[in-house]
């Protein structure tokens, strides 16, 4: 439960006692703290945390690992999913109404161009025919009291809803606020069609904690024992205006035609506390951009044996911008490594290719080596009009141009850029 989470870092959270307007005063309390965990005691009289799962170091703490670790922690989960634990009770289950309004709720309007108000940290849980469970994270702009808009990318429950909607049929969803992070992690993972998340997460748990994920059923629907809220939904086959909406590269994304979702039930614990994830803040990175971290290093150690870390940096909104960290055993595997990282991550804009002995997580090394290991008319390479983030402002359209720095030795002349050690 957030409450016991938030127990954990109690000596860094941030208690805002006094009333706060869930319509952009928020923001300006979570863009101040930026990297502490916040507790709001009165939004709308419900409490909210934001900023809980800010930094890497937080992150790992709670999951008793260092932070450099969390890649491969994460690599290892998805790489060896395990089976979850269906229990028959959770807390959720001790409030449930059908009598609710989600304009009564707190959920943020954080910018003021915003089409909305906006669950930003919504997982929705869908089960297709085959009994395969996806879990995936989608900004949910709310329309009215008991509908919503929800923004889905083509992935894999775009393609259970667009099945539905050629037979005319409504997607059965449930949508989750409030949980902890190997679920939040997992969420954000893009596993293969027929993987689930929720056993991502539960090797996440079997890991960290020593016991596998516990899940409740939920009116045929799988969900985790530990959300703070939980909502039966549908997705219709209806579309209507979805945005404009501050993403995570802090520019406003454009407005879309998108589905409709009607909210029909509410679940919460006793005391409950919302998730309000701060679009384009560190949370909002750390959520995103962590899960591509391994799939980058996944593509990488297929060019290059020796890979020691991957970094999507702050800087590039841990979305459009890598360092990566190798042991070179030919002259060509920075370039390889390169172009491996772009394969790994699609929506990857600029990559820095590192030795061993720089700091990934230290930006000054990592400058400091394109300072005296690089050279741009041997060590750049340059991919014009190919495919990039849609969330890219300065890309035309889906397609921008991308680079990478080879900021490793030459082979051959390693001595001369030895670093003096005392």
């Amino acid at each position: 439960m957030l409450r016991e989470i938030l127990t954990q870092f109690q000596d860094e959270v941030m208690l805002i006692e006094e009333p706060v307007s869930k319509k952009f005063e928020i923001s300006h309390y979570i863009l101040q703290y930026k990297d502490r965990p916040i507790l709001f005691k009165d939004v709308d009289g419900w409490e909210v945390t934001s900023n809980m799962w800010s930094t890497r170091e937080r992150i790992a703490k709670y999951l008793g690992i260092k932070k450099e670790e969390i890649t491969h922690f994460m690599m290892n989960a998805m790489e060896s999913p395990k089976p979850y634990i269906s229990v028959r009770g959770a807390g959720f289950f001790e409030n449930s109404t059908r009598d609710f309004s989600l304009k009564e709720l707190p959920i943020p309007q954080y910018f003021p161009k915003d089409g909305g108000p906006y669950f930003t940290s919504a997982i929705y849980i869908a089960k297709d025919d085959n009994d395969f469970v996806n879990l995936s994270y989608h900004r949910t702009m709310v329309r009215d009291e008991k509908s919503a808009t929800v923004r889905l990318v083509p992935r894999h429950l775009y393609a259970m809803w667009k099945e539905k909607t050629e037979h005319g049929e409504e997607l059965d969803v449930r949508i989750i606020v409030g949980n902890p992070i190997h679920v939040l992690l997992a969420a954000g993972t893009s596993p293969p069609y027929g993987v689930s998340e929720l056993n991502i997460a539960s090797s996440m748990s079997e890991m960290a904690f020593g016991k596998a994920l516990e899940v409740v059923d939920v009116n045929g629907i799988p969900v985790p024992a530990e959300s703070e809220f939980v909502f039966e939904a549908k997705i219709l086959p209806e579309l209507d205006k979805e945005g404009p909406f501050v993403d995570i590269t802090g520019t406003y994304d454009i407005v879309r035609e998108q589905p409709v979702v009607v909210f029909e039930k509410m679940y919460h614990v006793d005391r409950p506390i919302f998730h309000a994830l701060f679009s384009s803040g560190y949370e909002h990175y750390m959520l995103m951009g962590l899960p591509k971290e391994p799939q980058i290093y996944k593509s990488v150690k297929q060019v290059v044996p020796k890979v020691h870390g991957v970094r999507l940096t702050e800087g590039g909104c841990m979305w459009l911008h890598a360092v990566v960290s190798i042991t070179k055993q030919h002259e060509g595997d920075g370039k390889n490594a390169i172009l491996a990282a772009f394969t790994g991550h699609p929506s990857l804009k600029h990559v820095v290719v590192v030795d061993e002995d720089i700091n990934i997580y230290d930006d000054r090394e990592v400058e400091w080596a394109i300072a005296t290991r690089f050279q741009a008319d041997k060590d750049l390479i340059i991919i014009p009009k190919t495919r990039g983030s849609s969330l890219d402002p300065s890309g035309e359209g889906k397609f921008t141009t991308k680079w990478g720095i080879d900021a490793t030795k030459p082979l051959n002349r390693k001595e001369k850029f030895e670093r003096a050690k005392i």
